[in-house]
């Protein structure tokens, strides 16, 4: 059996950091690179980094799945929910986001998946953790949480050959009314957006509901970062933008792909981080998220990763 490790191991302090940062998240030390045993199926990307599986070119060309890889998408869906709730349970003030990291790590390894952002175009670490004003992509490292600090988990598992998404906004202790409204209404615009989904429907209708939802409120929705279609291949079209547009598409049955929207408290504006992938708001006022993969059905839709009983409840339902 694997000993389960907790975080920690990190290497030196940086050197002088001078870039200009929006708000307190700062980067800290990141532990080593997280290893997968032998006998789990990996992605063509796992060693080298880079992707080689592609989906349709054009944005317009969306792969319908059969249902044996339906099937296949909602096992890799229901591991990544468990792996999600485990990371969810486990938040709470002075825990490093590289400790949660551990945790999803050893909780994906443990159910035979393989942690698909693991070194996808370099990532480093095993699933992405996002505090207050970082947007998305944020690297797990040596950041201890503090009680009313908000903080998005994003895990992603690859198992049988297909990949599930999925992402929620957690509260750290006591979170003051403004972070829990926030939460609320990222929550609510993208329950909105799911709801409008099933057989037909455009796929730019999503953008405009979820405006629809956070502008009479004061919040901005980003446009930089979007959903995608997902199976097999980790990102490939549709894009699934939360804003309005004007992008070609209507869902059919059996496309698959994820609704993510990130709502800001300011500015829809962004500066990303030295490191590549870490991405604030330009103003550094915090920033929600929530993701699902869904399925397309004859009825509607589908979440494959929907919440159990075992999910961790909003601050709403307590």
């Amino acid at each position: 059996a694997r000993a389960l490790c907790m975080g920690g191991g990190f290497g030196p302090p940086p050197v002088r950091d001078t870039f200009k940062y929006s708000g307190r998240v700062r980067p800290g030390r990141q532990s080593p690179r997280r290893t997968v045993p032998n006998g789990i199926p990996k992605p063509d990307y796992w060693k080298d980094g880079q992707p080689k599986a592609r989906g349709p070119l054009l944005p317009w060309q969306i792969e319908v799945k059969s249902e044996r890889d339906i099937e296949g998408m909602r096992a890799a869906g229901r591991i990544a929910r468990e792996v999600l709730d485990t990371a969810g349970n486990y938040v709470r003030p002075g825990i490093t986001t590289d400790a949660i990291d551990a945790l999803v790590h050893e909780a994906t390894i443990a159910r035979g998946a393989y942690p698909s952002p693991l070194n996808y175009h370099g990532f480093p670490k095993s699933c992405c953790t996002s505090v207050n004003e970082v947007i998305c992509h944020g690297i797990p490292d040596s950041f201890k949480l503090r009680s009313g600090d908000i903080i998005n988990i994003d895990v992603t598992c690859y198992f049988g050959g297909y990949h599930g998404d999925c992402s929620e906004t957690f509260l750290v202790g006591e979170v003051d009314d403004e972070g829990k409204q926030l939460v609320k209404a990222t929550y609510d615009a993208w329950q909105a957006a799911i709801a409008y989904c099933g057989p037909g429907k455009e796929y730019k209708g999503i953008g405009a509901i979820i405006e629809d939802h956070i502008k009479p409120l004061g919040y901005t929705s980003v446009s930089h970062f979007c959903g995608h279609g997902i199976g097999s291949v980790f990102h490939t079209s549709p894009n699934v933008i939360h804003t309005r547009n004007n992008e070609p598409g209507k869902m059919e049955v059996g496309h698959t792909f994820t609704i993510e929207p990130m709502i800001n408290e300011g500015t829809v504006k962004h500066i990303e981080w030295q490191d590549g992938w870490t991405a604030t708001t330009k103003d550094g006022k915090r920033s929600a998220q929530f993701e699902h993969t869904l399925l397309i059905t004859p009825d509607g839709v589908e979440a494959l990763t929907a919440r159990t009983a075992k999910s961790v409840p909003f601050w709403w339902e307590k």
